[in-house]
């Protein structure tokens, strides 16, 4: 401050009032002010700011999943793009950890209120049973869950919004074009069992099955790896009565069943039907190209942050239904032999 005083020719209390937006100095002295304050390469110190009441510019992200898996996961890379782009207009950092449960990402939480190191947070993954929800409700900590909450819990919440994603609806629709070319052996190999998500997919399997009297139709749960969904793929392929369709739950367990299918001497789509739940550059590389249903993941992250920014300034927590995912039928997708 005493630096851009001196070059500026003004007080280091003039400075002050310019430097934090206070009135007590005219335009053409805050102007002057921060043209020297640019000059010098000043930039206001997050950690003051936290402090005197005025929020750190940051907002958070923990994500409670194995860190070996994350790198090749191209739902979140493409979500964390969508964030960044919003972040970035408002000239907001992110703060990203990766923990090992629930548990970790909770005391995550407490140390960053604790500290004033984030104005807000974004969760991902809502849990069958999660604890993170009334805790954020007992800090106070405005956030933005990217998933629905379990049991379709829409408060009341005051600092939290909700973007809601129709998974059970997303499965239906999966099953129900399956049903249409013949399948009824389904295996679904799906992601990890405690996620809300992964339970919603799997109980829709279970309705839509019963309602179509589809006896064989089943959900196997994984870590989301490559290796796991391989492995189980190898599984159920070997079964005296094997599936003639399987969804997978992201585009890398999928990438791998396809490979394990033809390692059997099976042919996708003509002995196997393969869908993955999650589109990308992957599900173009394979042979044949990958079944998948399909969403703006980057446009879901923009909502997210967005939504993020909005209580932030000020605004009521609300949630938002994004649209059902389009099923983009491909080379991995068939009728049944005979059907």
């Amino acid at each position: 401050m005493k630096d851009i005083a001196q070059r500026a020719g003004v007080s280091e209390s003039a400075v002050s009032f310019a430097l934090n937006d206070r009135p007590g100095v005219s335009a053409l002295t805050r102007d002057r002010i921060r043209r020297v304050a640019e000059q010098l390469g000043w930039h206001p110190s997050t950690a003051a700011r936290a402090l005197s009441g005025e929020g750190s510019a940051t907002v958070g992200l923990v994500v409670a999943r194995p860190a070996a898996n994350l790198g090749v996961d191209s739902f979140f890379l493409q979500l964390i793009s969508g964030i960044q782009e919003v972040l970035a207009e408002r000239r907001l950092g992110l703060l990203f950890q990766v923990v090992e449960d629930v548990a970790a990402e909770c005391a995550v939480y407490r140390r960053w209120w604790a500290e004033r190191r984030v104005d807000g947070v974004l969760v991902v993954d809502p849990r069958t049973d999660d604890p993170r929800v009334a805790l954020l409700d007992e800090l106070g900590l405005p956030g933005v869950v990217i998933g629905a909450l379990p049991g379709g819990d829409t408060g009341p919440h005051p600092g939290l919004s909700q973007i809601r994603a129709d998974d059970a609806g997303a499965m239906a629709a999966v099953v129900g074009r399956l049903h249409e070319l013949g399948h009824r052996r389904i295996v679904h190999i799906a992601g990890l069992p405690s996620l809300a998500h992964t339970d919603r997919r799997i109980r829709s399997l279970r309705v839509e099955a019963d309602r179509r009297g589809l006896t064989e139709a089943h959900s196997v749960t994984t870590d989301y790896s490559d290796t796991e969904g391989a492995a189980v793929t190898r599984r159920v392929l070997e079964h005296g009565t094997p599936p003639t369709a399987i969804v997978y739950d992201n585009d890398v367990m999928a990438a791998a069943g396809v490979v394990v299918t033809a390692g059997l001497g099976l042919r996708v789509p003509a002995d196997v039907s393969v869908v993955s739940w999650e589109d990308s550059a992957l599900c173009r590389l394979t042979a044949p190209w990958l079944t998948a249903l399909s969403r703006d993941t980057v446009a879901f992250g923009r909502l997210a942050a967005r939504e993020l920014t909005a209580l932030l300034d000020g605004g009521t927590a609300h949630t938002i239904q994004v649209p059902l995912p389009r099923l983009i039928e491909r080379g991995s997708t068939a009728a049944v032999n005979g059907a």
